[in-house]
């Protein structure tokens, strides 16, 4: 059945209403998901009920084979789900099994409750939680991370719509941090969510697309974005906004993969995010499908397996060759 077209009103549309403490009631959600046999949860934040949701393959490559290891962050337009959120755990699991990688999902805190950076920073966290267990010996380190079973020298980080986002914004808050042991091969962006205040190409023809219209992505960055500031801001409009120390961070990037869809009203802002990357010499790999709409490997079983292939192949590269940065 064909979706209905989006609403004009674009609280509407996603299903909340703003309160007048400024938090939001979510009357739409996934259903959430506990953990399994192959996944468990580990507390990153208890003060602020951030944790860290691992998955392993079902099947572990024998003990000379390590596994590497992907920093995972789910979408949601910083305002929704979670890393237990059914689709995002299912993904995760189907990725662990299909990469054969031990994945790391972020539950980070959500806006407008918490507005950027807190996500950003919770995402920090969790990198320098990683780097932390990659120094300890013994039994301080989670049995998971053991040394026979995950190699911290492949590490890669990936996310998801504004989850590509947060993987753009940590790869800058970590470009000059001290991570050894773990080195971060590589960046995924898989339908990144950036803006601006000017409307680009894709988002005006697809301004009343059914997934991702432009009133509801313009709700969503007033709802993340600090107070007082518009969508030029350097959180949601890299290109323009940002500024000589920025530019530099970019250039430590490690190769980057830019995954979009022709469907997406975003994708042109992913287009420009990768240009810009290049500009700054990183390494930059890209796969813009002309057909597919914005997060539809959670729904379409043949463009989830597209997005593993990619993500393997990008993968077994970066691991294969000297790395690319110093991250």
């Amino acid at each position: 059945m064909e979706a209905p077209p989006p609403s004009s009103d674009p609280y509407k549309f996603l299903n909340i209403t703003l309160n007048s403490d400024g938090s939001l009631t979510r009357h739409r959600d996934f259903p959430k998901l506990p953990p399994t046999e192959h996944s468990k949860d580990i507390p990153l934040n208890p003060n602020n009920k951030t944790f860290i949701r691992l998955f392993k393959p079902k099947n572990i490559p024998p003990p000379d084979s390590k596994l590497p290891i992907l920093v995972y962050f789910h979408g949601g337009g910083f305002i929704l789900y979670s890393a237990a959120s059914a689709p995002f755990h299912e993904s995760c699991t189907k990725m662990a099994d299909r990469l054969q990688t031990m994945i790391l999902s972020v539950e980070y805190r959500l806006s407008p409750e918490y507005r950027l950076p807190a996500a950003y920073d919770d995402g920090v966290e969790a990198i320098s939680w990683l780097r932390d267990q990659a120094r300890c010996s013994g039994g301080d380190r989670d049995a998971w991370l053991r040394d026979d079973a995950v190699d911290f020298s492949r590490c890669f980080v990936m996310g998801s719509s504004s989850g590509g986002n947060i993987v753009y914004s940590v790869a800058l808050r970590v470009a000059e941090t001290d991570l050894s042991p773990v080195k971060i091969r590589g960046l995924i962006m898989n339908q990144a969510f950036f803006g601006g205040v000017e409307p680009s190409d894709s988002e005006s023809r697809l301004k009343d697309d059914r997934i991702c219209p432009l009133t509801a992505t313009h709700l969503l960055w007033s709802l993340c974005l600090p107070h007082g500031v518009d969508r030029d801001h350097v959180y949601s409009n890299p290109i323009k906004s940002s500024g000589p120390e920025e530019k530099e961070k970019m250039g430590r990037f490690p190769s980057t993969l830019i995954n979009g869809y022709g469907g997406d009203p975003l994708v042109d802002r992913q287009r420009d995010v990768a240009e810009m990357l290049k500009a700054r010499g990183v390494h930059v790999e890209t796969r813009f499908d002309k057909d597919g709409f914005h997060a539809c490997e959670l729904f379409d079983e043949s463009k989830a397996r597209a997005l593993y292939d990619t993500v393997e192949a990008f993968m077994k590269s970066c691991s294969s060759t000297a790395p690319s940065s110093n991250m």
